[in-house]
């Protein structure tokens, strides 16, 4: 830190306010806003960081800052710098356009079309809708199913929409306004979840046409009844107090998160959102970040809907005219297990096709020239898994050119097995492994990783100096929030991974599949010798916490690889460390 920077910090004051990071080019690097500016920006100087918090403050070459009456302003401010210069330490939305609404043109002969902005006081909205799929799905079916002019402008002879009953045809006829004061009501009433005596309708059309043998017309009908019951599917959750909600709920792993956003209208669930973003500092500060932006572009509803205090909290102090709930029973605590669920499967799914697209082979080669050894191709990695020493077993996966291949994998039953011994479970699968590879004299795969510190690739190196086998082996290093940061060998030399994001999800999809095959394997083993459950004689988890809890997350092993903040949105905190903490012990 240079001199003119701890005058700065120094002099800071106590204030709330905005608080702008610089590098030596003079750019902005970061922008923050803090209740207290002081206290806030000393905590990067005066505290030890670690990964991109320390890269950060590693290019910290100045500071500015703009004091504020409240922290309220200093979020508004804070927003609007972010999205005014784009500092690259910012988490930022990467999908913050405004949301599609489906208007109602007023005119003489009013039509439907899509908006995106509340901006023509000549149009009546309904939405938004919180992706642009679901709501050109519905603006199909409302156009099929009344006929309002599809053109919004009128041409001189009537088009093929007249012809198939779905328009009135303005353009060549004088239409009464009682009858689109009437189709313009029952539109209202669709969009608001009434839909029923349409479809009856469209149902007796259906079968009239299917009497007269008009095949081609009843099917077309058919598509516009599925048409609907998609639409019903989709919002397959309806609260009776029609009111307008987000329920929010997050997810991380691996210094990443993901927030799942349930958009409901009028008490009607019309879809929802979800962002994966890199995580910065605390969980609980990003996560309040993204929300923040979310609501820069996007409408606050009358309710938010949210599974932890300290974002209550957050949330309460910057929207004051919204009233934050968190539940603790009722329908509300279930669209917030749903909400919690889509961001667990959000999560999963962005490390499953996060980088699909690059190039494995040449990630493999990248992979050698770190660790300097020829291009490992073909790569084993090993786990185990017991719960306090019970039901213990071993696996290994295997991957050629970056991809699993599945009929390599291989299940150890760990017999001779010594209590909660996982060094000697290691010995014990490498040994087996790599004896009957070189009995049978089969290849050898070209790296071997394990799931654990230097311990772990002492194991594995003893065993294979006994069977005299020539392997590379190397661990894959965690922080201490248990996130992978990169490689480590025997001799306790690290290779980071900060720079080699694209290498960094090949691995971590590879860590995942040995992990879940050795979890499954043991979960199969364990479920035919007794029906006992991990989650069992926890204090204060009950029946119901254990099946809220199984809900969302589907397994033992996915509530184990959530963090404490995260499983703390569904049970009381303290309960939820008591989960986390017997869970931890489940290797």
């Amino acid at each position: 830190m240079n001199a003119n920077l701890k005058v700065k910090i120094h002099n800071l004051v106590t204030s709330p306010g905005v608080y702008l990071m610089y590098d030596k080019f003079h750019h902005i690097i970061y922008v923050g806003k803090a209740k207290n500016l002081k206290n806030r920006v000393s905590q990067y100087f005066l505290r030890p960081q670690v990964g991109k918090v320390m890269k950060m403050v590693s290019e910290i070459e100045d500071l500015e800052t703009i004091v504020t009456r409240s922290e309220k302003e200093a979020l508004i401010l804070e927003l609007n710098l972010i999205q005014t210069h784009y500092p690259k330490f910012n988490i930022l939305l990467k999908d913050d356009k405004h949301y599609p609404y489906i208007a109602i043109k007023k005119s003489k002969d009013p039509y439907l079309r899509i908006a995106r902005k509340k901006d023509d006081r000549n149009s009546v909205y309904f939405g938004p809708f919180p992706n642009s799929t679901s709501c050109y799905e519905m603006i199909d079916i409302l156009n099929t199913i009344f006929p309002l002019r599809k053109c919004q402008k009128l041409p001189k002879k009537p088009c093929l929409y007249y012809h198939m009953c779905e328009c009135l045809a303005p353009c060549i006829n004088d239409i009464n306004s009682e009858i689109y004061d009437d189709l313009v009501a029952k539109i209202k009433r669709f969009l608001n979840g009434d839909n029923k005596e349409e479809k009856q309708a469209l149902i007796a059309k259906m079968n009239k046409l299917s009497t007269n043998l008009d095949f081609e017309g009843a099917n077309r009908i058919k598509k516009m009844i599925l048409a609907i019951d998609h639409t019903n599917d989709i919002q397959r959750v309806e609260m009776n107090d029609r009111v307008d909600r987000d329920v929010i709920a997050f997810s991380s792993k691996e210094g990443y998160v993901t927030i799942a956003i349930l958009t409901y209208k009028k008490g009607i669930l019309l879809g929802k959102n979800t962002f994966t973003s890199a995580l910065i500092f605390d969980v609980y500060d990003d996560v309040s970040s993204l929300i923040e932006q979310y609501y820069q572009n996007n409408e606050l509803p009358s309710e938010i809907i949210i599974g932890d205090d300290i974002l209550k909290t957050k949330l309460e102090a910057s929207y004051e005219e919204t009233k934050i709930i968190h539940p603790q029973s009722g329908k509300l605590l279930d669209i917030l297990l749903m909400a919690q669920k889509n961001a667990v499967e959000g999560l999963i799914l962005h490390f499953q096709t996060a980088r699909l697209e690059d190039d494995n082979l040449s990630l493999i080669e990248k992979l050698g020239e770190l660790l300097h050894i020829p291009s490992p191709n073909r790569i084993e990695l090993f786990d185990n898994s017991h719960l306090q020493g019970d039901e213990p077993v071993g696996a290994m996966v295997c991957f050629i050119n970056g991809l699993p291949q599945k009929k390599m994998y291989r299940k150890y039953n760990l017999e001779n097995f010594k209590r909660q011994d996982d060094l000697l479970s290691m010995k014990e699968i490498v040994y087996r492994r790599y004896r009957r590879l070189k009995e049978e004299n089969k290849p050898y795969p070209d790296l071997i990783l394990v799931d654990g510190g230097v311990n772990q690739i002492k194991a594995a190196k003893e065993v294979l100096r006994e069977l005299e086998v020539n392997i590379p082996v190397f661990g894959l290093y965690k922080d201490n929030h248990h996130n992978t940061k990169g490689l480590v060998d025997v001799n306790e030399k690290i290779y980071p991974l900060d720079n080699e994001q694209k290498l960094f999800f090949l691995l971590v999809r590879m860590q995942d599949e040995v992990h879940r095959f050795a979890i499954s394997f043991h979960h199969q083993r364990r479920a035919k010798s007794l029906f006992a459950s991990p989650l069992d004689d926890i204090e204060g988890l009950g029946e119901k916490r254990k099946m809220k809890l199984l809900s969302v997350y589907g397994s033992v092993e996915k509530i184990k690889e959530s963090s404490l903040e995260e499983i703390a949105q569904l049970v009381p905190k303290d309960v939820a460390k008591r989960v986390k903490d017997k869970l931890d012990e489940m290797l």
